[in-house]
């Protein structure tokens, strides 16, 4: 189902968005709010003032295709974007960490543990090993080679930069379910302060 090669439909609507875009974008808001559970095909198609059956015109396979279609739009979105930051990377790995914690901060969250935890055990389990490898090529490994050529240059020691690049997402996403009231300055400057940790290390000594 993943690897399906729907095609997007020529026609655009009143506000000249493509109708299957639109369903898109309204399905990803909700399911980024609220996990795959919690969302009812029924309260996708009211917000677009759509039928079950158009929904089902789009999606044959209803809300699980329509989630995987959502959630794979999304990793490649984060994958398009960290490529860009890279190439365009002056090779600071302070400044490409940065780069990177800003687009993270300014798209909707990609809840990793929720994903991981309710989201991908509802999936065939077929269909979430590809969108989880999928995570791991767009995202997670691109971050992994940056961190894997900083420490050949010498610039860090990073003994394991897997781990570090999974523990550096899982704390950009962090930040967006920090209440404003914990928020010193701004989201993006408090990522920067833990990026500045994370490169500093901890002077941890046994006692």
């Amino acid at each position: 189902m993943i690897d399906s090669k729907d095609e997007k439909p020529k026609e655009l609507d009143a506000a000249g968005q493509n109708p299957k875009e639109r369903l898109l974008d309204v399905a990803e808001r909700l399911f980024s709010l609220k996990g795959f559970a919690s969302v009812t095909l029924r309260e996708i198609g009211n917000e677009l003032s759509l039928s079950h059956a158009s929904l089902y015109d789009h999606f044959p396979g209803g809300k699980e295709e329509l989630f995987i279609a959502v959630t794979k739009r999304n990793i490649l979105r984060h994958g398009e974007a960290l490529k860009v930051r890279l190439d365009a990377a002056n090779g600071n790995i302070q400044s490409i960490l940065l780069s990177i914690a800003e687009w993270f901060l300014v798209q909707p969250p990609l809840d990793l543990i929720r994903m991981a935890q309710s989201d991908m055990p509802v999936l065939k389990p077929q269909d979430a090993r590809k969108l989880m490898d999928l995570m791991h090529e767009q995202i997670l490994l691109r971050l992994q080679d940056v961190l894997q050529e900083a420490d050949e240059s010498g610039t860090i020691h990073c003994a394991n930069p897997a781990l570090v690049a999974g523990a550096f997402v899982g704390m950009i996403e962090s930040f967006h379910s920090m209440p404003e009231f914990a928020v010193r300055s701004s989201r993006l400057d408090m990522a920067g302060e833990m990026i500045d940790i994370l490169l500093r290390g901890m002077d941890y000594r046994s006692l």
